[in-house]
């Protein structure tokens, strides 16, 4: 995958919201030299015109635009005070999204949740600091030119998740599993980069993947039906998880087991999940921005990872599948629905 870094736009018009570059450098990585007119420090009376961007509404992404507003204002920058925030909603149509990141260049800065509203944002502004949360790989989807030194006017927080431990999961609930079926989404790059991390895990699992690709979410039900399979893995992937009781009302009929990479889906109906915190994806980028507020450049700050991730079961949607939750998964749990 070609890489392409964004570059950042310096002029007068960027004075007011990404001078005093002069944060933290990466390790290894050299720090642009600035004028002394960049290198002031931010009005500390300044109130941040702040731009949110969500691809659609389901739990996953709302708990990650609620986790940056609640951040902010943990912060000291509470919506109509020292931040005034706009929020949109493209509800997964790729020309709405389109026109809402046109109608956010005038913003200070932008918060993109999802891979295609980073890359929507993206196209247009690239002179004003943008960050991300529920972008799974966002060198692959190039909206940075490397995790450490992303080396442009974007970063933020990835939901890059643990797919072997997922599908561990899967032989974990029923050892019997041979075959796995995921359903994913054709315009989703954080969808393709998770298929082929669990074709890549599957081999040593002794698992075999089987596929089906869908456009929109009114498909997926016809997808899970298409693939016969023991069970089934649901990656971080918008179109399906918006969805899912298609796919769940499958494999129900079929007894087979759910595995999901997001908390809401196990809500649900999926079995269990051991998945990111959504949350925390806000918070984390609210963290971000707010250094940026004092002065940080978006393109030596490292995209922000999760180490910890959330076990959560549905021991109802285990019997609709014909499958028990084994008792030490069950303790191991954070939450159960």
């Amino acid at each position: 995958m070609s890489l392409r870094t964004l570059a950042v736009a310096l002029g007068a018009s960027a004075v007011l919201f990404l001078s005093a570059c002069g944060g933290a450098a990466t390790p290894g990585a050299s720090t642009p030299a600035t004028s002394s007119a960049e290198s002031e420090a931010p009005a500390a009376d300044k109130v941040w015109e702040i731009g949110i961007v969500n691809l659609l509404s389901h739990p996953a992404l709302d708990a990650a635009q609620q986790g940056f507003i609640d951040g902010l204002a943990d912060a000291g920058y509470k919506d109509g005070e020292k931040v005034n925030l706009e929020l949109q909603n493209a509800q997964n149509d790729q020309a709405t999204l389109t026109a809402i990141a046109n109608q956010l260049t005038d913003k200070d800065l932008v918060f993109a949740i999802a891979t295609p509203s980073g890359q929507a944002v993206a196209q247009v502004i690239t002179d004003k600091p943008i960050l991300f949360a529920a972008v799974t790989d966002p060198v692959a989807a190039e909206l940075v030119a490397s995790w450490e030194a992303p080396g442009g006017n974007i970063t933020g927080a990835s939901d890059l998740n643990p797919v072997e431990d997922q599908l561990k999961l899967i032989l974990e609930i029923d050892a019997s599993v041979k075959t796995v079926g995921i359903v994913y989404s054709s315009g989703e790059v954080n969808a393709e980069v998770q298929v082929e991390a669990a074709e890549k895990a599957a081999a040593g699992l002794g698992l075999t993947i089987m596929k089906a690709a869908v456009t929109n979410s009114s498909e997926v039900q016809q997808a899970a039906q298409s693939l016969d399979v023991d069970a089934y893995y649901i990656p971080t992937d918008n179109t399906v998880v918006s969805g899912i009781e298609g796919l769940i009302q499958v494999a129900e009929q079929n007894q087979a087991v759910v595995v999901a990479s997001d908390e809401g889906s196990v809500e649900r109906g999926a079995i269990a999940s051991q998945s990111v915190n959504y949350d925390q994806q806000g918070r984390d980028a609210a963290a971000m921005a707010v250094q940026i507020f004092e002065g940080a450049d978006p393109a030596t700050m490292p995209v922000k990872l999760q180490d910890t991730f959330d076990l959560t079961v549905n021991p109802e949607a285990a019997k609709r599948m014909g499958a028990t939750i084994p008792e030490d998964m069950a303790a191991r749990a954070v939450k159960t629905f």
